[in-house]
């Protein structure tokens, strides 16, 4: 999948609902996809998480962050981030794609430069959640992306 294309400040920013957390990326996204698996549904409060990839080396976060860490259904270990103190989901971390941070597209300040790409474990959507259907879908992961 190519870079996306649209995020024209150069950067891309966003925090917690209460202000005590924000983060930054000095990179632009390199993915930005919804994710259907239960894990990320669970954590998002609704049926599915649209998460931007950015570069582990460019991001930075103010404010202190919890993290809940959990093996994913593929086995490997997902580090999930949350405000400490309003527990608005931020971010996440997993132990397949190292140097990679992956930000809630819900906690941008801009969340319109998050264009999703594709969607990812398509076969654990709910019926009454609309996928996209200009998008490419695939059942769980991806081979290329574990």
């Amino acid at each position: 999948m190519p870079a996306v294309t649209d995020n024209t400040l150069g950067s891309v920013r966003g925090g917690c609902l209460c202000g005590a957390v924000r983060f930054e990326s000095r990179a632009a996204m390199q993915l930005v996809g919804h994710c259907y698996c239960t894990d990320c549904r669970r954590s998002s409060g609704t049926a599915h998480s649209i998460h931007a990839m950015v570069p582990e080396t460019a991001f930075t976060v103010t404010g202190k962050l919890t993290f809940y860490d959990r093996s994913a259904d593929s086995g490997n270990l997902v580090s999930r981030g949350f405000c400490g103190t309003c527990g608005s989901p931020l971010l996440s971390k997993n132990s397949a794609m190292p140097g990679m941070v992956f930000v809630r597209a819900s906690a941008l300040d801009d969340p319109e430069i998050a264009k999703p790409q594709m969607i990812v474990y398509a076969s654990r959507a709910p019926s009454w959640d609309r996928l996209d259907p200009t998008l490419p879908a695939f059942a769980t992961i991806p081979e290329e992306r574990c």
